[in-house]
């Protein structure tokens, strides 16, 4: 798990994607995808992030998304 400051920004994503929706992230087209946080802020988050966690089912799980001040991605991990 990653080290969290009181200074990065932390947001939780519930996601139930189908496999034949995660496709898109594959064509190239898709550079980025907008998620809806569980606090309800939209968060843009790049595809790369998210296709490590396709299975044959999709993408399912809870996730944390974890941000410096810069806003750079330090962690995007799925919680177990």
């Amino acid at each position: 798990m990653t080290t969290i400051l009181a200074t990065d920004t932390v947001y939780y994503f519930s996601v139930n994607v189908p496999y034949i929706q995660c496709e898109a992230l594959y064509s190239g087209t898709m550079p980025n995808v907008v998620m809806v946080a569980e606090n309800g802020t939209s968060v843009q988050v790049p595809s790369s992030r998210i296709k490590q966690f396709i299975t044959s089912q999709g993408v399912i799980g809870r996730f944390r998304m974890v941000v410096d001040t810069n806003r750079k991605i330090k962690a995007f991990e799925r919680l177990r």
